[in-house]
C-alpha cells in the first residue's frame, strides 16, 4: 500500500501545475482567498517540518498548503491527501504549487490532525536546498 502511495505522491509531484507566477506568495501573507491555518483550527501558528501554513480552503483535504519560514518566506508546498481516498481511486489533479523551484520532496504518514482528520499522506515539496532546515524548528 505504501508503495502505490509514494508512487501516486511522485506522479502528483511531477504532474503539478505551473507555480502561482504573480509572486504574491513567496511572502507572507498570500493573497486571498489563502487563509492562515492556526486561525481557523486548533493548531499552533508554527508547525515544526511544515511552517507556518496557509490554505485556501476550497481546496482542502489535498491543498495546497502554502509552509513559510520564520522570516515569512515561501519554503514549501505540502499536499495531505487521505489514504481512503487514494485507495478508492480519488486523483487530485492539476494541484497547484507555490513556486516553481522544488529542490527536494518528502512523503510521509500522518495519522490525521485537525482539518485533515482522515490518516493521510503529507507530500512536501521543499523550494529550496535550506528549507527543510528553516522550517525543522
Amino acid at each position: 500500500m505504501f508503495k502505490a502511495i509514494s508512487v501516486t505522491a511522485c506522479l502528483l509531484a511531477a504532474s503539478v501545475a505551473f507555480a502561482q507566477s504573480d509572486g504574491k506568495v513567496e511572502q507572507m501573507p498570500p493573497d486571498s482567498p489563502y487563509v492562515q491555518v492556526s486561525d481557523v483550527l486548533p493548531l499552533p501558528a508554527f508547525l515544526p517540518g511544515l511552517g507556518t501554513l496557509f490554505v485556501n480552503p476550497d481546496t482542502l483535504p489535498a491543498g495546497p498548503f502554502l509552509g513559510y519560514d520564520h522570516d515569512g518566506k515561501l519554503s514549501a508546498t505540502i499536499y495531505m491527501t487521505p489514504l481512503e481516498e487514494l485507495k478508492n481511486g480519488v486523483a487530485y489533479d492539476d494541484l497547484s504549487v507555490g513556486l516553481p523551484e522544488v529542490t527536494s520532496v518528502d512523503i510521509y504518514y500522518n495519522a490525521g490532525h485537525p482539518g485533515v482528520e482522515a490518516p493521510h499522506a503529507h507530500v512536501v515539496l521543499y523550494h529550496d536546498n535550506d528549507a527543510k532546515g528553516r522550517l525543522a524548528k
